[in-house]
């Protein structure tokens, strides 16, 4: 199993994407590089870094890709099926999840999911006003379609406050050593090269919302 220590941020970041900023440059990396078989032969190289203060949670996707689409434009729309990445998180133990989708085009979809004992997945679709709490940085428009492609390297930047994650969790630990659990993601369902890329792999059937193959997230 992965693990991934979330460095406190000396300052808050700019919400400019920059990969190799002073803000982000020393940050530990991550690679979502296991692929689900299912997949086509394109794999595109994708990498993520988290940064946490008193008041937010931060993060930074750089992906070089090939075959780049960006269709979805509204809200809570099936942004997977873009060039896409994702980072579904369990801040509190025993408490659901979340899923946070963006596709390039910064176009994001976020549930919250319970986890009941008889409902695998029965999302809360959190509504305008928790969701433009998420501030989200993207380099490429808004639509990109028809579909680039050629190679090309784009970026999303989120910042996310965790009292957004406490109206449905409760109270949320965010000193140094607490341990929260979650995974990262690269797909493209509906491109014309469609994948699924995983940090933590997934074993078996496609399939990203099985939080029992989330790892340790701590905080340093």
């Amino acid at each position: 199993m992965k693990h991934y220590t979330i460095q406190r941020a000396l300052s808050m970041p700019t919400l400019d994407g920059d990969w190799d900023g002073l803000i982000w440059a020393d940050v530990p990396e991550l690679e979502v590089a296991t692929f689900h078989k299912k997949s086509s032969i394109h794999r595109p190289q994708t990498c993520a870094k988290l940064l946490y203060d008193e008041d937010h949670i931060y993060g930074i996707f750089s992906v070089q890709d090939q075959y780049v689409l960006s269709a979805h434009t509204h809200r809570n729309e099936s942004v997977c099926a873009d060039s896409c990445v994702e980072f579904f998180v369990e801040p509190v133990p025993g408490r659901g999840y979340f899923n946070i989708e963006i596709n390039c085009g910064g176009t994001l979809l976020l549930h919250y999911n319970a986890q009941s004992a008889t409902v695998r997945y029965d999302p809360v679709v959190l509504d305008d006003a928790r969701m433009d709490q998420v501030k989200i940085y993207h380099s490429m428009p808004s639509v990109v379609n028809p579909e680039i492609t050629e190679p090309t390297r784009w970026g999303i930047e989120f910042h996310i406050p965790y009292d957004l994650f406490e109206a449905y969790v409760g109270p949320v630990e965010r000193k140094p050593g607490t341990l929260w659990r979650g995974n990262f993601y690269k797909c493209g369902d509906q491109t014309s090269h469609p994948h699924w890329a995983m940090w933590n792999e997934i074993p078996g059937e496609l399939g990203f919302h099985k939080p029992e193959f989330f790892a340790p997230l701590q905080f340093g």
